[in-house]
């Protein structure tokens, strides 16, 4: 498996006046059924003026590219951006020269996230691009120099993106960033059941609930996202069972903390992973997201049995992100090394062959060679198959931007160094000649291979071959590299289709009914 890879303000509608009527009334007013897909083949070869009057624009014609950076719940609120636009009969294009209008959907975790953001909005003002703005970054500093006059639209607005984009497209600047709210309590966000275009047609990214519990000294996210709000489990079976009715056959679940789930709604995360598993078709497989070592220490015992499950994954990311307990504490992370330690040990008694994932951040303000070289002993102890090493970045308005920084020599060194040590041991050599089970959902980078994953979501690498997308198979191990083994499959197993239905195509809409694909 491959290593990888915030103030609110309310809506703000300038321009547009109180006496029109807005594209959110105009949906409203045809409750449970999605925006018509428009048909408008005569437009194409109308050449339009460079600036026409917004009048004589017709919304829903243009060509929109969408760029999402960061995580995964990041990556489904593309998704369902997507799915509205296209419903609604804006065409998303892979092709950004062609585009009339930018949809970039930002990442606040990493200083380097942050500047490819901002470039690309320069880049598109170049081009004389709309733009739209959306993700952590502009929720959680709207009032940023190089954001003025940009619509924005929040992370919990995404269900209104096609009004922000039609008010840009008539060059109106529009900002939603409002929180949604049920009789004064936070929601968890936008309706899971709006239409979504996946980026893999196998695979569904259902957010299980938003923000989170901590308050973390570096991170800028809980300015975007807020704290914890959970969707409750009904909707989250049944965003699943829909899913897997569309042809899907791997669900990933993600938040900013799956182990703090349904904390503020009187629920818990077995209960809902139960409730889910039930819901599994077989074939199908749920791969569970991040979960910080406080809220998982309390269910220990119920995790063991799930991630037994035979269709969920043997797999939990679990940061653990520095193992010297005065840079924890420095962290405001909530836990010590022990309890980290504790999860891992009992999972790896409990889940014979789980795969642990954790995180570690290098460099952190007041880190010193001893606090260091304790987490170098950690990941030599664990040898993780899965390691996301991080150089410490401070973030704008975040405590540890104001604490002594580490020298940045420090910090390069530190990450090398642990880099090094990641790289000097291979965690799947001892699985060559092994049989395994694997489900294959996705093409490699290189597309000489088709991507699966066996029980303990590590990446197998098998023959392209497209008998075998969406299948799951047994594979004989024959070679094992860092990140990866590559499996031949076996000629006299039986193929199984993971999906009970046929996939979408791939940039279909999912979620509209017979109707609204008239």
């Amino acid at each position: 498996m491959p290593a990888a890879c915030d103030s609110v303000l309310e809506d703000i509608e300038d321009i547009v006046s109180a006496e029109d009527l807005k594209p959110h009334d105009r949906l409203l007013a045809r409750k449970n059924v999605f925006p018509k897909v428009r048909k408008r083949n005569s437009q194409k070869n109308v050449q339009a003026d460079d600036d026409p009057p917004s009048d004589s624009i017709i919304p829903g014609a243009q060509k929109i590219w969408i760029r999402t950076w960061g995580c995964s719940h990041n990556n489904s609120d593309g998704e369902y951006m997507a799915g509205q636009l296209a419903a609604y009969g804006y065409k998303i294009t892979d092709d950004s020269a062609e585009a009339d209008l930018w949809l970039l959907n930002s990442c606040t975790v990493k200083n380097p996230a942050e500047d490819h953001f901002r470039n690309s909005i320069k880049k598109a003002q170049e081009g004389k691009k709309k733009v739209v703005l959306a993700g952590c970054v502009p929720q959680a500093q709207p009032r940023q120099d190089y954001l003025k006059g940009l619509s924005i639209i929040g992370v919990q607005q995404i269900d209104r993106v096609v009004e922000v984009v039609e008010e840009t497209i008539k060059g109106h600047s529009v900002r939603l960033l409002g929180q949604k709210k049920d009789n004064g309590k936070r929601l968890g966000g936008a309706r899971l059941d709006l239409p979504k275009i996946r980026k893999n047609p196998l695979i569904e990214i259902i957010s299980i609930n938003t923000g989170c519990l901590n308050a973390c000294t570096y991170c800028k996210t809980k300015h975007a996202r807020g704290d914890l709000a959970s969707y409750p489990v009904e909707e989250l079976v049944d965003r699943a069972i829909q899913s897997f009715q569309e042809g899907v056959c791997e669900i990933w679940l993600t938040s900013e903390d799956t182990g703090a789930y349904g904390r503020d709604i009187g629920t818990d995360l077995p209960t809902l992973l139960w409730k889910l598993v039930e819901a599994i078709p077989e074939g199908a497989m749920l791969r569970l997201g991040m979960t910080n070592p406080p809220y998982i220490l309390e269910h220990l015992e119920e995790m063991a049995k799930i991630l037994n499950h035979p269709r969920v994954y043997a797999f939990l990311h679990i940061p653990v992100q520095s193992a010297s307990d005065s840079v924890l504490m420095d962290m405001k992370r909530e836990y010590c090394v022990a309890d980290f330690k504790q999860v891992v040990d009992f999972l790896k008694e409990k889940v014979p062959g789980i795969t642990i994932a954790t995180d570690i951040i290098c460099g952190f303000p007041g880190e010193t060679d001893e606090d260091f070289q304790e987490t170098m002993k950690l990941v030599e102890q664990y040898k993780f198959p899965s390691l996301f090493i991080n150089q410490f970045y401070p973030r704008p308005g975040t405590p540890a931007a104001k604490m002594h920084q580490v020298p940045a020599a420090v910090k390069k060194q530190r990450t090398k160094d642990l880099s090094q040590l990641f790289h000097s041991y291979n965690p799947y050599d001892h699985k060559v000649g092994e049989r395994q089970r694997v489900l294959v959902t996705e093409e490699s980078f290189d597309s000489n291979y088709y991507v699966a994953h066996n029980p303990f979501y590590e990446q197998v690498l098998v023959p392209k071959d497209p008998l075998l997308m969406g299948k799951m198979v047994e594979v004989n191990i024959y070679e094992a590299g860092k990140h990866f083994m590559k499996g031949q499959p076996v000629s006299d197993a039986r193929v199984y289709t993971a999906s009970i239905t046929r996939p979408l195509a791939k940039g279909e809409v999912s979620g509209l009914t017979e109707v609204s694909k008239r």
